[in-house]
């Protein structure tokens, strides 16, 4: 445009003409400025197939223009028609072939597409080395110390130092490294435990051999007509059999492994008559048992393993002074819920607070409280035994078992 504004006239030679649009890579030029119009063009322009208005153009067509040309594999003349950037009144109109346009915009985006994947590169390279720092090697430093405690768990060299990260990997770490601390001194606990459990079984087992050979001894003292002897006898012999029953309840507890469940239909009447009947004939006579479980109530579970947990409970209700124990039960759910209540004097508050720890739940002076604590190992491979309530007016027990 400044060519044809100090040419004569405006005014420009043919060759100076062509030379001009040859430089520039276009057909044509057209400029309007107010009124006045200047056309630069060859004397025979090609025919023009689409028009482009660059005055009112959002991005989004812009784009879609662009995708246009990029896909497009014909050759187009175009009018492209937009404001000046110097002089927004001044109007110019360009008449060019796309192809040009095209290569220019592959090109472009080629040098965008390569400078794109630099830069991801380099991203990708910073995420990796910064998670593999992070994140990557935190927690394989925790997966191997993991792997090197289950080896040894009461190797102390195999407990890690947690780091001062203040994230969830810190706090893992801190967290991970408590849990081995306690569970090495656990199993610390539980070997030494197991040692004097052992030496105890074999204590037991000794001194329950010379219980037995004193008490065979003392039923000679049945046909002594000495008064003194025949006051002391029941007292002698009551002292041996409790010494003996603590024997064995110690002998049961220690040498209890793992308990295999052999589950079976159980119909609860009839098993709870047969307690009772071994609650009775066990010096419990004097405790009447009420059997109040409907006829064709079935549970299941290991007979003899329940046996053996509610005779415990009707046993100790039994020794504890209780006129009567009523057993009942009922449907819940899939569940059935065994209620066993004695109308006893009821459970102190230092045996409610202790009342499943071996060898400090009992409630009777000189008791182990083995039998609640094995009761409650035996429930808890069926479903679960629970104190319900303890007051003067009584205790109840809730067993909780899986329906048949």
């Amino acid at each position: 445009m400044r060519t044809l504004d100090v040419a004569p006239d405006e005014m420009v030679s043919d060759r100076l003409r062509e030379e001009l649009l040859a430089h520039v890579g276009v057909y044509g030029i057209n400029v309007r400025r107010g009124g006045a119009k200047l056309i630069l063009s060859r004397e025979a322009p090609p025919a023009v197939h689409g028009a482009v208005d660059l005055s009112d153009r959002s991005w989004s067509r812009l784009i879609m223009d662009a995708m246009a040309v990029l896909t497009r594999t014909e050759d187009r003349v175009l009018r492209v028609s937009g404001s000046s950037l110097m002089d927004p009144n001044i109007v110019i109109e360009i008449v060019l072939e796309e192809r040009p346009l095209r290569l220019a915009v592959v090109d472009f985006a080629g040098r965008i597409f390569v400078l794109s994947l630099l830069i991801s590169l380099v991203t990708a390279t910073l995420v990796f080395l910064t998670l593999q720092w992070m994140l990557v090697r935190p927690m394989r430093r925790i997966t191997d110390s993991m792997t090197a405690f289950r080896e040894d768990p009461e190797d102390a060299q195999r407990i890690f130092k947690p780091s001062h990260r203040t994230d969830e990997i810190g706090v893992a770490q801190r967290e991970l490294t408590n849990m081995k601390g306690a569970l090495r001194a656990a199993l610390q606990q539980k070997a030494h435990l197991a040692a004097l459990g052992t030496a105890v079984a074999k204590i037991n087992h000794d001194l329950r051999g010379i219980l037995s050979s004193a008490l065979v001894v003392s039923d000679r003292l049945e046909g002594s007509e000495d008064p003194d002897v025949r006051r002391v006898k029941p007292t002698l012999v009551s002292a041996i059999d409790r010494a003996v029953g603590l024997c064995s309840d110690t002998l049961d507890y220690v040498r209890q492994e793992e308990i295999t469940l052999r589950r079976e239909r159980v119909a609860l009447a009839p098993l709870v008559a047969d307690v009772a009947d071994g609650v009775a004939g066990s010096g419990g006579a004097e405790t009447e048992i009420q059997n109040q479980v409907n006829n064709g109530l079935e549970v299941n579970g290991d007979r003899d393993q329940l046996f053996r947990v509610m005779t415990n409970l009707t046993r100790n209700a039994a020794e504890a002074g209780a006129d009567h124990v009523c057993v009942t039960a009922k449907t819940q759910g899939d569940m059935v819920e065994i209620a066993i209540r004695d109308d006893g004097p009821g459970l102190p508050a230092r045996a409610r607070e202790k009342l499943f720890r071996p060898f400090e739940g009992s409630v009777r002076a000189g008791g182990t409280g083995l039998g609640l604590a094995i009761a409650r190992e035996l429930a808890r491979n069926h479903g679960g035994l629970s104190l319900v309530d303890s007051s003067e007016n009584g205790t109840e027990f809730r067993l909780t078992l899986p329906a048949s």
